[in-house]
């Protein structure tokens, strides 16, 4: 786990923004990038301000790899209404973010990882797809084995963040439901996130 803990403070520096508001990220005692030439300012040009939007938000998800978050543009255009709000309810609906959101593990790369390893199911069956996409009224269930994990006693006691209202969870139970698809306004991101600039980015 000590890898994907250092990869996701890694995503902070690199980014110099605290992505999930964890108390621990390297941002709030360094303000500035890694490296010799961390501490360099310099003024983004639109493309560079589009490029950062988009890192952030593949970022924020567990590093989605550049191929899939194309894909969810794609998507995201085909559906009708607004492209931006319509990219937020995608990656919304990944059974990692969804699983992350239930407050059933601590961050997204350890639901992902939880996920992975078989230790969810969606409907009473067992789904270890990450990107798996979840629809409303899905029932989202630990496994037995994962309903004892320290990881996961651990996530659910924290008082750090709060599930938000468009998933239900009973935590005696450790199941929850999926109820609707956010808009962005609903989704409690701890860094500002601008989908319409991650449009403007792939639409060049």
């Amino acid at each position: 786990m000590a890898k994907r803990e250092n990869a996701k403070y890694k995503i902070d520096r690199r980014l110099g923004v605290n992505l999930w508001g964890r108390p621990k990220s390297p941002i709030n005692k360094r303000e500035y990038g890694p490296g010799q030439h961390g501490q360099r300012r310099k003024k983004l040009s639109d493309f560079g301000v589009q490029l950062r939007m988009k890192q952030q938000l593949k970022g924020y998800y567990g590093s989605i790899s550049e191929k899939q978050f194309r894909r969810y543009y794609q998507e995201a255009v085909r559906r009708k209404g607004d492209t931006g709000e319509n990219l937020i309810e995608i990656l919304e609906r990944r059974l990692d973010a969804v699983v992350y959101r239930m407050k059933f593990v601590p961050t997204v790369f350890s639901a992902r990882q939880i996920v992975n390893h078989g230790h969810i199911r969606v409907n009473g069956k067992r789904v270890n797809i990450p990107s798996y996409q979840v629809r409303d009224g899905d029932v989202i269930e630990l496994g037995d084995k994962a309903k004892t994990m320290a990881l996961v006693l651990e996530a659910i006691q924290s008082s750090e963040r709060d599930a938000p209202d468009y998933v239900e969870v009973d935590y005696n139970a450790l199941k929850g439901s999926f109820v609707r698809g956010p808009k962005l306004a609903d989704v409690p991101y701890a860094a500002q996130m601008q989908p319409n600039l991650v449009i403007e980015y792939y639409s060049r």
